[in-house]
């Protein structure tokens, strides 16, 4: 259970540094500048150049390396998945061909090219996302998308899953925990049955705590609004960090990313 609080939790982005001082309304206009560039990318090597500088300032900010080995654990089986089926399915350049059971299965170049770009953007992206996560709590993170005008609902939502996605990992733990000492996972076959049995348990009580939180909520006076206090001014000198991160991604997209 405590690896799975590390997993979502922004303990690591309270800590002193160098970025975590930075202004979030800059930190949030350079992530998603860095992601549009990646997303943009025409090759590979600025999805991976960016990969690289994002792990390198994650361990810079003391992030456990078994931290982000497990944060990067979902994105790296998605990239894997996406270059299997782009190689096996598009393209018209044999590679490779090697038999699996009745079948005989080619690997394409194209495909394969095509399914490293789009890993490679993948990777890319999900890093900056956690490396801002790494150096900005999500109260931050909250108050500048408030303060860039985006509907007050989707960052109420935005909070209220947060806030209580910690609740049904500890009562999803305490199913996990029953289910264990009754055998629920001895065999394959109960396993599945028992997983089955536990996705449909977090269902119910996260609509349970839907229903109980909006009453809650509506008994202290909500109405269709949460306040928010101002955000302070910038720091005379992250505007021009801003400014000088901006032109670097700029840089690195005509450079690296940008294929004529």
């Amino acid at each position: 259970m405590r690896q799975t609080f590390d997993l979502f939790s922004d303990i690591f982005a309270r800590r002193d540094n160098v970025l975590r001082r930075m202004d979030p309304r800059a930190k949030l206009v350079i992530a998603v500048a860095t992601i549009l560039a990646v997303i943009l990318s025409a090759r590979v090597e600025l999805p991976l150049a960016i990969f690289a500088a994002c792990l390198g300032a994650m361990l810079a900010v003391r992030m456990p390396p078994r931290l982000i080995v497990v944060r990067l654990a979902a994105p790296m089986g998605i990239v894997l998945v996406l270059v299997v089926l782009q190689s096996l399915m598009i393209g018209t350049t044999p590679l490779l061909t090697f038999p699996l059971g009745a079948w005989q299965l080619t690997v394409m170049r194209e495909g394969l090219l095509r399914g490293l770009l789009i890993g490679s953007r993948v990777l890319g992206a999900v890093s900056v996302v956690l490396l801002l996560s790494s150096v900005t709590p999500a109260y931050e993170i909250f108050r500048a998308l408030r303060w860039f005008r985006v509907p007050n609902g989707w960052v109420e939502i935005a909070m209220l899953m947060y806030r209580y996605v910690f609740t049904l990992l500890d009562q999803t733990a305490d199913v996990v925990a029953a289910q264990k000492v009754r055998l629920g996972y001895s065999t394959f076959r109960r396993s599945v049955a028992s997983m089955g049995v536990l996705a449909g348990t977090v269902i119910v009580r996260s609509i349970d705590q839907a229903t109980n939180t909006h009453e809650a909520m509506i008994a202290r006076g909500y109405r269709n609004t949460m306040p928010f206090g101002p955000m302070p001014g910038m720091r005379a000198k992250d505007p021009w960090v801003l400014c000088l991160a901006l032109l670097a991604v700029l840089s690195a997209y005509l450079m690296l990313g940008w294929r004529p």
